[in-house]
This record gives C-alpha cells, structure tokens and sequence, in this order.
C-alpha cells in the first residue's frame, strides 16, 4: 500500500500562521495609542507621562516574572559629552559603558513558561561598528582595547553558567540595534566578510522581537545615524527568525517592551515587575545621574538641568528626536518603583552603564544599582 505525502503549507498559510503566533505572543497596550501623535509638544509629554501612571497601575496587578538575572558582558568607550548630552564637565574626552545582558523568564499568554535574553552584544560584531572601527583607527589598539574596554564574558558562555541551554530562550531583543550585527546573533544564510561560513545562531529557537521603525532605520540609515549601525549588519538574517512590532506591546506576565522614541526612532525599553517592583532598562541613558539630574554629583549635569529646567538629561549620540528622547525618559520615571537601597533613586538600569573607573574622574555616576537577580533561572522556564 503508498500512501500519497500530504503536499507542504504554502508559504502564505506559514505567514498567516506565524502571524497568529506572533499576536499571540505579544499584546499591544491601549493605554499608550495616540499619545506619540499628540500635538502641541507640551501636551504630547502630560499625554506621554498620563498613559505611563495609568499603564503602571495594571502592569502591577497582572503580576511579577519568574526570574531574572543580569550579566556584565564588556566594557567599551564611549564620548564623555555624548552621554550627558554635552552637560558633564569632564577631564577625560572617553568613558567606558558596560554592556549588560538580561536573561528573563517569565510565563507568556498561553500559559507556557518563557525565557527572553535582552541585550546579549557580541563584541566582535560591536567593533564592526563604523564609529568604533574608526576610533580604533584613531587611538590606536592599546587604548581602544586595554584602557576603555574588558571584556567580561561572551553570551554564548552566560547560559551554560546559569543551567540554561542556548535552545531554552524564546525571545531575544535590544533596546536598539546600535553597533549590534544581528548576524553574530541570530544567525545567517550569508557570510560575513572575513569568515568562511554563515553565522549559526547562539540561539537556535529564539525568535528577534524588534521594533517596525528600527528595523527600517537599519535598511536604509541616514548620515546622522550612520556611524552606529553595522553595515550589512542584517543581511541574511532568515525574516522567520524576525518578529517586528509596532508601539508598545505585552511580552507576558511582568514582562512589557514599551515604544520610547528619540534615541533611536525604534527605540524601546523592557518593563520588568519584580518582587521589589518596577524596573526599567533603556540605554537613553548611560546612569542614574541621566533621569535624575537633580541628584547627581558629576560636575555640571546638576546645574545644567536646573538652568534649562529640564528633569532629565539625554544620552545623546545621535539626536535623532531630542524632544522625544526627553518624552520617553519621563515615560520611564513614570512606571519605575523607588530603589529599596536608596528610595531617592528609581529603579531604572542602564542597558549599557557608565562605569566606575577611577580614571573616569570626575564623571562617575553617583548611584549604582549593580545587577538585577530575582528567582531562580530554570531549564523549565524555558517551557521544556
């Protein structure tokens, strides 16, 4: 007896089913549609920072993740007068930022227990850079490579430490795609230049959520955003292993990926509720110093938001919209909880954070969360 194979789904029948995953996985928020659109300025901020106090209050109700722990990956320099949108008196023209992974868990709307990775950098792909390619051209390898930066470990190697399989996690996102090559990542079909063969991913299951308009910007970048993309940085990314979204969405239980334009135009930053509440991760800025101005010791950054009467100070790279930059960042303050270490400082963790190097002096940031580390990270919360 022959039996006739069943013929493969047609390749529309496999969009419109990873569609329907995808809207299954991620939960757009209400609270926050319309509010980039408000007109005039000032009034899109109160809308901004109004949608952010009414969000925070169902965000706590829903209830807190599984687990959470945070890994130093490496160091890197980093223009002084960038990271506090020229404020910061400084004696050194560089510091140095430490790239921080995240690895999440947390259980997602179907009921199954999941694990997201946020920010796994891979330095070699960062050094593709063109801002940083040229700077160690300038400097020269000494200084790019042993004085601003270390190397702490790679995200190939933080999974194994915490009992994880690299086909454990779900999900993987950046706040950005600055200087990252997502071929390093999530895989290729192409060859990097250099290389003798296509990129495997690190992560052979997980799918790269990223945000519609950062997605663009990487196709097609404009001079002043040049400098921080990895050209090529994309390219044979298999687009199944891609999951674009627009706004703000709901990644699962604790777990929210909220828009916050400016630094970038796909911009957005990870909401996480914990058992000491409400943390926030973003690169919009490189320290505490950055969101609370008023409490910061380095030389000028206090002054210089007293005297434009501003609440925070941007990490500003490329200015892509200051105005809503400055929106997002009070997005942020609005939804994070106080420190339990220093109730004056909120619970907002750099995803790349000034370093306290001596040599930095006299820019050191003034508060230091140090790492996040709530439960216990398990095969399990992988959902197998």
């Amino acid at each position: 007896m022959t039996t006739t194979p069943k013929p493969a789904p047609s390749a529309k029948k496999t969009k419109e089913a990873q569609e329907a995953q995808d809207a299954a996985a991620l939960r757009p928020i209400p609270e926050f549609e319309g509010v980039h659109d408000v007109w005039p300025r000032g009034d899109r901020l109160r809308a901004v920072r109004s949608a952010a106090a009414t969000y925070r209050e169902r965000f706590v109700q829903q209830g807190r993740i599984r687990a959470v722990r945070s890994f130093d990956i490496a160091a890197a320099p980093y223009p002084t007068r960038f990271g506090f949108h020229g404020a910061a008196l400084a004696v050194n023209p560089f510091v140095s930022i430490v790239n921080r992974m995240l690895v999440v868990q947390f259980d997602g709307f179907d009921g199954e227990p999941k694990t997201l990775v946020w920010e796994p950098t891979v330095a070699a792909g960062t050094a593709q850079a063109p801002f940083y390619a040229q700077l160690k051209r300038l400097a020269g390898d000494f200084l790019t490579e042993h004085v601003f930066a270390r190397y702490y470990q790679d995200p190939n190697t933080v999974l194994p430490s915490c009992g994880l399989r690299p086909e454990d996690v779900d999900f993987v996102s950046f706040d950005h795609l600055h200087v990252q090559d997502v071929r390093m990542i999530m895989g290729s079909t192409s060859t990097i230049p250099g290389e003798r063969a296509p990129r495997e991913a690190l992560f052979p299951r997980a799918r790269l959520l990223v945000h519609r308009r950062e997605l663009g910007t990487f196709a097609s970048t404009h001079p002043m955003q040049w400098a921080w993309y990895v050209d090529g940085g994309m390219d044979g990314v298999p687009p199944e292993r891609v999951t674009a979204f627009d706004g703000d969405v709901e990644l699962g239980v604790g777990v929210s990926l909220l828009w916050t334009p400016g630094h970038t135009d796909g911009n957005h930053s990870l909401v996480l509720n914990t058992p000491d509440g409400v943390w926030v991760s973003s690169e919009n800025g490189i320290s505490a110093d950055n969101w609370q101005p008023e409490l910061s010791r380095i030389p000028g950054v206090r002054r210089h938001a007293a005297f434009y009467g501003h609440e925070v100070v941007p990490n500003a790279n490329t200015l892509e919209d200051s105005l809503d930059q400055y929106d997002s960042m009070v997005k942020e303050k609005t939804l994070a909880d106080p420190s339990r270490r220093d109730p004056r400082w909120l619970q907002i963790l750099p995803s790349s954070e000034l370093a306290p190097f001596k040599r930095h002096w006299p820019v050191v940031p003034s508060f230091v969360h140090g790492g996040l580390n709530y439960g216990e990270l398990s095969p399990a919360g992988g959902g197998r």
